[in-house]
């Protein structure tokens, strides 16, 4: 469920080449990003990429996908989004690159930073990208080379259905194979290959260019938490209550949905442990956490519903906690809310008692979006007033 509080026409990525010409309007696009000319004279591995620094990829790989017939006959929108994370894939690599012992060239941990990279890029555009589109880029970014490293995942199954719940493996695909064209390398035709398996291996999944699809969201849930599960088996519902986990920054509007939404249900915020127990707002020491438990024990032990309310930004953050609600029989159900993050900041100097703006700003840069594969359920409640 995505939730769009003020809708918008349907957003395009600027420069984007159209029919008949399909002409690269290449001096635009550096003139206008700055993010663009971050990449000129990032050096990579000659072994793998000697057609130079990361601007001559970047443009080669834009060059090699939009010269693709499959890319051209896709309509406008998902043309856009792929040139988009085209553009995009390597951006984080000035950051990461570094020059280890032996000599060589890496960037490891490139991919999951400049997927966090994109959301921030995206979300300064004007007008505004809205948010399905902006989250796409993010995650073709994100999960772009699971095509090329599928064969060394534990488990390539629940690698791909697991990436098809959040993005179209069709469209990593697309990018994986317009990354190998745009570059040099003596391994082009393997990685082709690996490509070409990858397409193959997600038909077979049913999951090529649409989510797997489960026998019912408990069936889903258990599946993602075994790491050798049936994605055909019916799981059998046990679940004795429901836990509504809020996600989203300080802020956000997270107390005034629950009293809108869910005024019948208690609630456990740790805002409010914090305040009884004259803890800062930016500390959440164990015993604040220790407390908060304590108390949701004592519902699910009741088979009572309940809200866990706290900023739960982090997948890691989300994970603890789910893991704590299953155990119990708890169905999980996950609301995450977003506002610009100038909106963000300007309601937190009109609070009582303000959260640091760095601390915000920290949260936001390492923003973890809740996706379907952690709980039940999952809703995303997005205004793009700003």
């Amino acid at each position: 469920m995505n939730t769009l509080l003020s809708p918008l026409p349907t957003w395009t990525f600027p420069f984007c080449p159209q029919p008949p010409d399909w002409f690269r309007d290449w001096d635009s696009i550096q003139n206008d990003f700055d993010w663009i000319q971050n990449l000129r004279g990032c050096q990579q591995d000659p072994i793998y990429h000697a057609e130079g620094d990361v601007l001559i990829h970047t443009r080669m790989v834009c060059e090699a996908l939009i010269s693709s017939p499959n890319w051209r006959q896709l309509p406008e929108k998902e043309r856009s989004i792929l040139f988009a994370a085209a553009l995009l894939h390597d951006v984080a690599k000035p950051a990461f690159t570094k020059i280890e012992a032996d000599g060589r060239i890496s960037s490891k941990g490139h991919a999951r930073q400049g997927a966090r990279m994109v959301r921030q890029i995206l979300s300064q555009f004007e007008p505004p990208v809205q948010f399905e589109i902006r989250e796409t880029v993010v995650a073709i970014v994100k999960f772009g080379s699971l095509p090329i490293w599928l064969i060394d995942k534990p488990n390539p199954q629940q690698s791909v259905i697991k990436v098809s719940q959040v993005v179209r493996c069709d469209f990593l695909a697309l990018l994986a194979e317009a990354d190998v064209r745009g570059r040099q390398c003596s391994d082009r035709q393997e990685l082709l290959d690996k490509i070409e398996l990858f397409r193959e291996f997600c038909q077979e999944n049913n999951c090529l260019d649409s989510p797997r699809q489960f026998p019912s969201a408990h069936s889903r849930f258990i599946y993602f938490r075994k790491e050798n599960g049936n994605p055909d088996y019916e799981a059998f519902d046990d679940t004795r209550c429901e836990v509504i986990l809020m996600s989203g920054l300080p802020a956000s509007g997270k107390d005034y949905w629950i009293q809108k939404n869910l005024p019948h249900l208690p609630v456990i915020s740790l805002d409010a442990l914090r305040k009884e127990m004259n803890v800062p707002p930016d500390e959440t020491p164990g015993n604040v956490v220790t407390a908060a438990k304590k108390r949701a024990r004592e519902y699910m032990n009741e088979g009572r519903s309940f809200v866990w309310n706290a900023t739960n930004t982090t997948k890691q953050m989300r994970q603890q906690l789910i893991n704590f609600f299953a155990a119990y029989q708890a169905r999980v159900r996950i609301v995450y809310l977003e506002v610009p993050l100038e909106e963000i900041l300007q309601r937190n100097r009109s609070r009582t008692v303000t959260v640091p703006e760095a601390v915000i700003c920290k949260l936001a840069a390492r923003l973890d979006i809740p996706d379907i594969t952690e709980a039940h359920q999952v809703e995303w409640v997005v205004s793009d007033r700003a």
